[in-house]
């Protein structure tokens, strides 16, 4: 693709924002193979097109990143939208593998963490964005993203990742529970920088 082109589209259809609706339009499908496979009784196959979409969207969280840096397509919009495509990937898949008891007993508890933190941290930025404070991602933060992402990876492969790897659900369970611990104290990150800024605001 021709940069000069890339620059003159519309910045609502770069690339990188093309890429972002992308990751959105794949939760249907990830979602919908897992339910058909595990609630519907569907074959195992499934689970291995799950995750080839899985994937295939969690390489595009990477890819609009470089791309907008790279040819300089960062927009307002896509900051806005590239956090929410993540946190929808991740809390619908977290959700679905609860439903077909991939995770249960005390391994809901990380996927509850993991939701709660989305959950503060999207209204933290909601209200920081109000103060036109930005809070940027650490490189903690990300390590946490890509651990999640491969923990849910290997949930999603599940029953029929076991046939080739028989750990598969445990590994997946270890590095949700990781990902839970990072997820605590990048959310402690997040929690106490906007504190910090609500002080000075009122003291304001």
């Amino acid at each position: 693709m021709n940069i000069a082109t890339t620059r003159g589209q519309p910045k609502t259809l770069s690339l990188p924002n093309i890429l972002t609706y992308a990751r959105i339009a794949a939760i249907p499908v990830v979602i919908g193979c897992v339910y058909w496979q595990s609630i519907l009784d569907g074959p195992l196959w499934l689970r291995w097109v799950a995750l080839a979409v899985f994937i295939a969207a969690g390489i595009t969280d990477y890819l609009d990143g470089y791309y907008a840096r790279m040819w300089d397509q960062q927009s307002a919009f896509g900051r806005m939208l590239d956090p929410i495509a993540d946190k929808l990937l991740v809390a619908s898949s977290l959700l679905m593998l609860a439903a077909d008891n991939s995770i249960h007993g005390w391994t809901l508890w990380a996927a509850i963490v993991i939701l709660c933190r989305e959950i503060l941290v999207s209204g933290l930025r909601e209200y920081l964005a109000g103060l036109r404070v930005s809070v940027p991602v650490t490189k903690l933060a990300k390590w946490k993203t890509t651990i999640q992402l491969v923990a849910i990876g290997f949930l999603i492969a599940g029953e029929a990742g076991e046939q080739v790897v028989p750990a598969t659900t445990l590994i997946g369970i270890v590095l949700l529970w990781m990902s839970a611990i990072f997820t605590i104290y990048t959310g402690w990150d997040y929690f106490r920088a906007g504190i910090h800024h609500l002080i000075k605001e009122d003291e304001g």
